[in-house]
C-alpha cells in the first residue's frame, strides 16, 4: 500500500504547477509565461530529440518561433530563474550539512560559431573534441541532490577576439576565468545567498586551485577536493608529492569504510588520513583556523591511490570525510540524469542568452524530478522487493498519466510539411553555396 500511495500523480501535477508558479513573476507578458510551463512539459516529455521544434510540435503550436524567441528574445532573466531554482531546491532538501558539488561537462559541437566552442578536453568523450564546457553546481543533501547553478567556460580562443564574442551575444564585461573561479564565483555567489551548506566537493581540476581552497578557508566552509598524485603537500619536512607521504603510511593507519551507497551496494575503500600542521598553512590563510589533513584512498581490489586536500573549521572523524568524498559522486548522477531525463545537452543553440536560458530551464525540470523523488522517498516507507521511485520512474510515470497531449492527423501532417519545408530550404541553399564555391 505505501508503495501504491507513493505514485500519486495529482500530487505530482500541483508539483509541477508549483513549480511553474515559482518562476512565474519573472515573465511579465502572458504569452511567454505559458510557454514555459508548456517547454518545461517538453523537456520532461520523454521525446526523442529535444529541441524548439519537437517541444513546440508536443505542446500543440503551429511552429517553433514561438519556442524559439522564448529562448532567444522574450523579455526575462535567466540570473533571476537560476536564483528561483537554487530557493526552490533549498526550500524542498535544505540540509544544514549539505555539499556543494562542482564540475563540468562538455557537449560535443560542430563547426566554430557556437558561444564557447574550441577543440578541448572533456570528459564526455574522454578526449580532446570540439566541444562547448559548462561549469555546474550541485546542492547535495541527506534527501536528495539537484543543480543549482551553471557557468559557461569561455576560453582564451573567444576572450581575446571581441568581434567573435560580440557576434554571439557574449556581453562586453565578460572576461577569461578559469574553470576553478568559475566554481568560486558560483559557490561564494550560493553562500550569500544563504544557502545552508557545510561542505564543498570537487575533482582534481578545483583542488589543485589554491585560490578556491583559500577562499573557502576565510568563509570557514570545509572542504574535501580531490587532488592530483603529484600535489605538493606542505610539512614539517618540507614539501612532498602526495602520493610520496601515502608510501611512508603504516598497515595500521588503513580504515575501512564505505564512500556510501552507489546503484551496487556500499562502496568500500581503504582510507588514510594524514594531518598538515598547522605551522605550515597558516602561511596561505594568514589567520585561519581549524584542521587540513591529506585524505587517502585505496582500491580494495586494486590498489590504486587517490587524494583529496580537506579542511575543517571544527575538528571532524575520519567517516565524515569519507562522506563527503563520497556525495562528489552526486554531480555525475545529476550529470546523466540532467541529460538523460531533461534535455540538459540537446540545445541546438549558438549564442551566450539562449545557452543559459535552456540549461536554466533544463535544470529546473531537473530539480523537479530531484524533488519528487526525494519527497516520495521521505513519506513512504520502505516495501520489499522495491527500490523507491527515482528520478527516471518518476518522469516515465509523469509522462504518461499526466501528460495527455493526443494531437489530431491534421496537426501531425502539417509538423510533417513545416519539416520537409524547412528541411528543403537548407538543402537548397547548401547547394547554392556549393554552386558558388565551385564557380
Amino acid at each position: 500500500m505505501a508503495a501504491c500511495h507513493s505514485v500519486d500523480p495529482g500530487r505530482w501535477q500541483r508539483g509541477f504547477d508549483e513549480l511553474v508558479e515559482w518562476i512565474a513573476c519573472r515573465f511579465v507578458r502572458v504569452e511567454p509565461r505559458r510557454r514555459v510551463g508548456l517547454f518545461l512539459l517538453g523537456l520532461l516529455a520523454g521525446l526523442p530529440r529535444v529541441n524548439c521544434w519537437t517541444i513546440a510540435e508536443h505542446a500543440g503550436e503551429a511552429s517553433p518561433d514561438g519556442m524559439q524567441h522564448l529562448l532567444a528574445r522574450a523579455a526575462w532573466h535567466a540570473d533571476a530563474v537560476r536564483d528561483d531554482l537554487r530557493g526552490y531546491v533549498v526550500d524542498h532538501l535544505a540540509d544544514p550539512g549539505a555539499v556543494l558539488v562542482v564540475d563540468e561537462t562538455g557537449d560535443l559541437k560542430k563547426g566554430v560559431h557556437t558561444v564557447g566552442v574550441q577543440r578541448q578536453y572533456t570528459g564526455t568523450a574522454g578526449r580532446i573534441e570540439n566541444a562547448q564546457v559548462g561549469v555546474y553546481l550541485v546542492y547535495a543533501a541527506t534527501g536528495g541532490h539537484a543543480f543549482i547553478d551553471r557557468a559557461l567556460y569561455l576560453p582564451k580562443s573567444w576572450t581575446t577576439e571581441p568581434d567573435r564574442c560580440r557576434a554571439a551575444g557574449v556581453p562586453d564585461d565578460i572576461k577569461f576565468a578559469t574553470k576553478p573561479a568559475l566554481a568560486r564565483e558560483m559557490i561564494i555567489r550560493a553562500l550569500d545567498a544563504g544557502v545552508p551548506a557545510s561542505w564543498v566537493a570537487g575533482d582534481e581540476v578545483y583542488g589543485c586551485d589554491s585560490k578556491l581552497r583559500t577562499g573557502l578557508q576565510e568563509r570557514r566552509i570545509g572542504y574535501v577536493l580531490a587532488v592530483a598524485c603529484d600535489h605538493q603537500v606542505a610539512t614539517l619536512a618540507g614539501k612532498h608529492p602526495a602520493k610520496a607521504l601515502a608510501r611512508r603510511l603504516p598497515a595500521r593507519a588503513w580504515n575501512r569504510l564505505s564512500a556510501g551507497a552507489g546503484a551496487k551496494g556500499h562502496r568500500w575503500y581503504d582510507w588514510a588520513l594524514i594531518d598538515i600542521p598547522v605551522d605550515v598553512t597558516d602561511a596561505e590563510v594568514p589567520g585561519s583556523v581549524g584542521d587540513q589533513a591529506l585524505l587517502v584512498r585505496r582500491s580494495i581490489s586494486t590498489g590504486e591511490l587517490a587524494f583529496y586536500r580537506c579542511y575543517t573549521p571544527v575538528p571532524v572523524p575520519l567517516a565524515t570525510l569519507v562522506a563527503v568524498a563520497g556525495r562528489r559522486w552526486t554531480i555525475e548522477e545529476s550529470f546523466q540524469a540532467g541529460k538523460g531525463l531533461t534535455g540538459l545537452d540537446e540545445h541546438q543553440v549558438r549564442r551566450w542568452i539562449s545557452w543559459h536560458r535552456w540549461t536554466i530551464l533544463a535544470m529546473l525540470a531537473h530539480a523537479f524530478l530531484a524533488v519528487t523523488a526525494a519527497t516520495a522517498r521521505a513519506q513512504t516507507h520502505p516495501t520489499p522487493g522495491l527500490i523507491a521511485l527515482t528520478a527516471n520512474e518518476i518522469r516515465h510515470l509523469f509522462t504518461h498519466l499526466l501528460d495527455h497531449t493526443r494531437h489530431s492527423a491534421p496537426h501531425l501532417l502539417h509538423w510533417s510539411r513545416w519539416r520537409r519545408r524547412h528541411q528543403a530550404r537548407a538543402r537548397d541553399c547548401h547547394h547554392c553555396r556549393q554552386t558558388a564555391q565551385l564557380a
